[in-house]
């Protein structure tokens, strides 16, 4: 198969492609006999193992007739779907060609949206694709206009009016027009090229979000059914156009459900039985979220000093195998939020404890690098292994850098920024972490007894301003009927 020898059948070319991370250069290419949908005789499928340097591993696919000469190509996702969805809002401004070349990765479940054409392209529309702006555009110009000469016929006035329209989703791709180009992806999947990473970007907003229940059934996921009596309640609460938008499983609003972090088994208990060990451990019939098979949630609740009470949860599945663990705030919503500052001027400090909600952004202004709620996750580590993860991460999510084409003087960047991350880890000159957390759920230990004698560390409370409430769903939060029935019992 090496030699690019065709194989046999489909199964054994998809192992085959299923090698390991670091062995995804030396991918070879597989070739595939498959029937060609417009002739009905037998074609060439290509499939090709790539990885997009800071982003995540593909498979190309590309399909050719000799007897028609019918020719397709196709992206599909080697990795998994991501733990939450993903919104990429790019503001382009009228005459700014270098911004219609940025390269674009889109999967099979996003959507693309133009507000200022009202034009949408559904997943459906599009399988997945590695293009750009422009040629995203151009395409589905291309495909509205495919048909153009049936509908004159069928319908005028229809056909008129998609000529039209593609006036002006040309002069939108060709650059003429300012517009708002925005890509929503339930599956975490897709990407949008930031030429100035790992800087921000003015005109790029990245924005993750908990994914509904029909996107969860949409993806494949097994979404847990509502009873009776919750699908009435929420009918009557539906907005004018019939979609729920709740996130699944939601109950009240989003800041009261949300668990401050995500991660090993292994890791929480390392990390929160040198606090307190669990007094006693609590079980509830649960069901797995992989399989749908019934299984068992343990859980306890521990204090930790200087935080607050959490609560501990993880979830094991004999059937399968699935393992998850979450942390879990106790207590009422904090009135404000918190910002935490560390100065670290020894490999001590590498080894402080961090629990970072999925709510808190990350700054080291000493090397430009800044990371927005949601980037990451909820996770409970250290101040080393956190940046050892945005190290990570970075090379997971930030792509086109590396590749063949690009230019000296951006792969020469991202490698001085590599190098800048690890002098970080190994403390070559003091710098600083700051932790700013609208919901006040991550914390950073303190290595004196006391955290007031603790100079490098400062924790700094602040108001939370109206729009990060509103992200949080506590403005919207009613809480007047547990507030009677508590006075009433109190009395």
């Amino acid at each position: 198969m090496a030699n690019g020898d065709a194989v046999v059948d489909l199964r054994s070319a998809a192992d085959a492609v299923s090698v390991e991370e670091d062995d995804a250069s030396a991918a070879p290419l597989h070739q595939v006999e498959s029937l060609c949908m417009r002739c009905g005789e037998n074609g060439i499928t290509r499939l090709l193992l790539t990885r997009i340097p800071h982003f995540r591993e593909l498979i190309l696919m590309a399909f050719e007739c000799p007897h028609c000469n019918e020719r397709n190509n196709e992206v599909q996702f080697a990795g998994e779907i991501q733990p939450k969805g993903c919104i990429f809002r790019l503001q382009v401004p009228a005459g700014c060609s270098e911004m219609l070349n940025r390269q674009v990765v889109k999967s099979d479940s996003a959507t693309i949206k133009i507000p200022e054409l009202d034009f949408e392209i559904p997943p459906e529309a599009q399988r997945g694709t590695l293009s750009t702006l422009e040629g995203i555009l151009m395409r589905a110009a291309d495909e509205l206009q495919a048909l153009q000469e049936e509908r004159k016929k069928v319908d005028p006035m229809t056909a008129e009016a998609i000529d039209q329209f593609l006036l002006k989703l040309r002069s939108v791709a060709s650059g003429e027009a300012t517009f708002t180009f925005i890509l929503d992806d339930p599956a975490g999947n897709s990407f949008i090229e930031n030429p100035y990473a790992p800087s921000m970007d003015s005109s790029l907003s990245i924005h993750f979000y908990e994914r509904t229940r029909e996107q969860q059934e949409s993806l494949g996921f097994l979404a847990e059914p509502a009873t009776g009596e919750e699908t009435s309640t929420a009918d009557d609460n539906l907005p004018l156009d019939g979609v729920h938008r709740g996130p699944h499983g939601s109950v009240g609003a989003i800041a009261g459900r949300r668990a401050i972090a995500q991660c090993n088994s292994d890791e929480v208990a390392a990390a929160f039985c040198r606090y307190s060990a669990p007094e006693e451990v609590d079980t509830l019939p649960s069901s797995c979220g992989a399989c749908g098979t019934a299984c068992v949630t343990r859980f306890y609740s521990t204090n930790i000093p200087y935080f607050r009470e959490v609560i501990v949860m993880a979830t094991t599945c004999d059937m399968c195998g699935y393992r998850s663990s979450e942390l879990k705030a106790g207590g009422e919503i904090p009135k404000k939020g918190k910002r935490i500052t560390v100065s670290v001027k020894n490999k001590g400090d590498l080894s402080r404890d961090v629990i970072k909600a999925d709510t808190a952004s990350v700054k080291v202004p000493e090397v430009e690098l800044e990371l927005t709620s949601g980037t990451l996750g909820g996770i409970v580590t250290t101040v080393e292994g956190l940046i050892t993860k945005i190290s990570d991460n970075l090379e997971r999510v930030h792509g086109f850098s590396l590749g063949d084409s690009t230019d000296d003087w951006k792969k020469k960047k991202w490698h001085d920024f590599k190098l800048r991350l690890t002098k970080l880890l190994e403390v070559v000159e003091p710098w600083t972490l700051i932790i700013d957390d609208a919901m006040a759920s991550s914390f950073v230990s303190p290595v004196t007894d006391s955290i007031e004698d603790d100079a490098q560390l400062i924790v700094e409370e602040y108001e939370r301003s109206w729009e990060q409430n509103e992200e949080l769903g506590l403005n919207d939060m009613d809480t007047s009927s547990a507030d009677h029935a508590y006075n009433t019992n109190s009395v």
